[in-house]
């Protein structure tokens, strides 16, 4: 029901917010997902910030730009976010980079101490000249901070629209114990924000911290430089998520994957998604799609429904987690992606752009990340 031979092909509305709304698809697509009987599939972008045509000019009734005019539900949510520019923190993984360190623009940041608190003061102030990775000549910055070797705690400023000369102004705390602090690597990385493709590295700062000084608030500009190559890309998962409050209903819509990890003697995957519903960090719903052999760019344009009354949508989790099924052995976890209040990152934007827009279905690319690494905050 939820699959057709042919590729679907979506165009974006951009909401108030930057949110991509979903709002037309072929009519090979004929199983009704999201709004009417309109069924949705996932955006595939290989040019940055331009739509895909589509083979008719169809707009499904009520799919209409949305307005900034606020519902009841998206104020009950307000603890999350409640407008979407103030949310921007991102992610996942970066994609392309500049290699010409001359041309990637330079980082303002501060540093200081805590001594009473045991905290380590990281601020991220402004950047100016940055690379220009978008086809309109512009970028949307957002930096990342940790401190290494630890890549999992880490923390991410809002995302800064069409600007090469972004302002931060944001402050981030780690606690380490002062003796320990000379062992430890400051990353500030500086990537490109884009919702339908991966984001790409603009460039970096690395600041050993045996070479500050702590004893008073540190100042300072830094020239960026081109990004390492990160660790092995497990693929990406497209899906989309759309929460109707008056009936409490959270519909989670597998649309597909891409360049998944091989696990198959053959180089290819048998891959399936699991869908959880999570709540107090526990697994409360568990859903499935259906397996598609031998692929490593499966297909499923799935939906499953969860109840989930108002008073909880800000106590949940979706959890996805993408397997390679295997018919004689153990079916093995290729990655995992977590949405919801207490996701960060990307996980977090798309869970408050869907509480932000009410009855809409809003699509969103997600980089895996290992199945081991994926950890929730404990839910508000």
């Amino acid at each position: 029901c939820f699959t057709a031979p042919a590729r679907p092909c979506m165009a974006v509305a951009r909401g108030p917010t930057g949110a991509g709304v979903l709002r037309g698809a072929r009519s090979q697509w004929t199983c009704g997902v999201g709004v009417g009987r309109r069924a949705f599939g996932c955006l595939r972008r290989k040019d940055r910030r331009t739509a895909l045509p589509c083979s008719r000019s169809l707009q499904p009734r009520g799919l209409q730009r949305p307005t900034r005019r606020r519902t009841p539900a998206a104020s009950a949510t307000a603890q999350v976010q409640p407008e979407v520019e103030e949310l921007e923190p991102a992610p996942s993984g970066p994609g392309q980079q500049v290699t010409d360190k001359h041309e990637l623009g330079r980082l303002q940041y501060s540093l200081d101490y805590d001594f009473q608190s045991g905290q380590l003061l990281v601020g991220i102030l402004q950047a100016e000249g940055l690379a220009a990775l978008d086809l309109g000549g512009s970028s949307d910055p957002y930096v990342r901070v940790y401190l290494l070797p630890d890549k999992r705690r880490r923390h991410e400023t809002k995302v800064h629209r069409q600007t090469l000369n972004p302002h931060f102004g944001e402050t981030f705390a780690f606690k380490v114990p002062y003796v320990e602090l000379g062992g430890r690597v400051l990353v500030m990385a500086v990537y490109d924000f884009d919702r339908f493709s991966r984001n790409d590295a603009i460039g970096e700062v690395r600041v050993p911290m045996s070479s500050v000084d702590l004893g008073r608030p540190v100042q300072a500009w830094r020239e960026l430089q081109a990004a390492p190559r990160e660790e092995e890309k497990l693929g990406d998962i497209c899906f989309s998520l759309r929460y109707v409050p008056t009936a409490g209903k959270l519909t989670v819509i597998v649309l597909e994957a891409k360049n998944l990890k091989k696990m198959d003697v053959g180089g290819l995957s048998d891959p399936y998604v699991k869908v959880h519903l999570l709540q107090g960090g526990k697994k409360v719903r568990k859903k499935k799609t259906t397996i598609k052999k031998n692929t490593l760019n499966p297909y499923y344009n799935e939906a499953f429904s969860f109840e989930v009354p108002c008073d909880q949508v800000q106590k949940v989790q979706v959890e996805l987690t993408v397997l390679d099924y295997d018919k004689l052995g153990k079916n093995e976890a290729i990655g995992r992606v977590a949405v919801g209040a207490a996701a960060g990152g990307a996980g977090l934007r798309h869970w408050a752009d869907m509480l932000a827009n009410p009855r809409r279905p809003i699509a969103q690319w997600h980089s895996l990340r290992p199945p081991d690494r994926v950890r929730l905050l404990p839910a508000p």
